[in-house]
């Protein structure tokens, strides 16, 4: 039996992640209550903090995980400083603060398996930006598997019909004018869970909205994009009505990028949870969440070997 969800304060502790770079984030590891099974990240959506995944953090050490958590620079505990000052861009929250999280994540990993004497697993968990970002980090490939939730490659024309119309002024229009005009982008036009964005990182984001290929054509990023050097398990999942951030064309998109991988697509409706509707942020409230949450994890646990056998080893008989 799986441990019961807890909301124990005890079982948080604040980090700081350095990065490459020697930019300090902020972080919070979720412990489980009894041995340390396996390790997580959580790496959040664009200009997400890290508390919109509180819940789902929590439910995953009630199933023996420890789990990491942090803010990208700029972003919420992560700011330094005035917005309008951050320089952040979005290459450098994937291959500086994605780098910093997954070597923190990999460092106790190796911790557990000296204390406990056995391998553990590591699970890199994105939605939406810090799933299709995740090629971008170096040495991410240190991971087990990759559960990716509406991440996809937020091409404009990978939206169908009129929000394929609403994508492409997003991008050449909305995007970069309110970000030059503002000097960041407004949070609260992408959601009431996003905070504002620094604008390199809201521009950059509408140059590869608009490129045919998103961010994987970018010349720039030619020698960076490591997509195809993962072999693991990488389960993408895409949300049937979130039609505005996630269309399953744009995660078939990011899904075709893992060429050496075991890729596994999935689609989720609210209807498989009785739900009216998800859309991209809604899976993460624990309400509806803990009836998601279990779908996702089972089909990821059960393709990796040390996910799967997060119990340890069998005890002598």
């Amino acid at each position: 039996m799986n441990q019961q969800t807890t909301t124990d304060d005890s079982l948080q502790h604040d980090t700081q992640l350095r990065c490459a770079d020697g930019r300090l984030l902020a972080g919070r590891w979720y412990e489980p209550s009894g041995p340390v099974r396996a390790v997580a990240v959580v790496s959040p959506a664009t200009a997400v903090a890290s508390g919109f995944y509180r819940a789902f953090a929590q439910w995953l050490a009630g199933r023996g995980y420890a789990v990491l958590c942090y803010d990208y620079r700029g972003i919420g505990a992560s700011l330094q400083g005035k917005l309008r000052d951050e320089p952040a861009r979005l290459r450098d929250w994937a291959q500086l603060d994605i780098a910093a999280a997954l070597r923190s994540a990999h460092k106790r990993r190796l911790l557990e398996q000296a204390r406990q004497g056995h391998e553990l697993g590591l699970l890199l968990i994105g939605h939406s930006f810090g799933g299709n970002a995740v090629g971008l980090a170096p040495g991410y490939e240190q991971a087990d598997a990759l559960l990716g939730v509406a991440a996809q490659a937020a091409d404009w024309r990978n939206w169908s019909g009129l929000h394929r119309a609403k994508a492409w002024l997003f991008f050449h229009a909305m995007l970069p004018a309110l970000s030059h005009l503002f000097g960041h982008f407004p949070g609260r036009l992408l959601g009431a869970r996003a905070h504002s964005m620094p604008k390199p990182a809201a521009l950059e984001w509408a140059r590869w909205g608009r490129r045919r290929g998103f961010m994987f054509t970018d010349p720039s990023l030619r020698t960076d994009l490591g997509y195809h050097h993962f072999t693991g398990p990488v389960h993408l999942w895409n949300i049937s009505d979130d039609h505005l951030f996630g269309p399953a064309r744009g995660v078939d998109h990011l899904a075709a990028q893992f060429r050496g991988a075991a890729v596994a697509r999935h689609t989720l409706a609210p209807q498989a949870v009785g739900a009216r509707t998800i859309g991209h942020f809604a899976l993460f409230r624990r309400e509806l969440g803990e009836r998601i949450w279990p779908l996702l994890l089972a089909p990821i646990e059960a393709a990796t070997p040390r996910l799967r056998n997060r119990l340890g080893p069998p005890s002598p008989s």
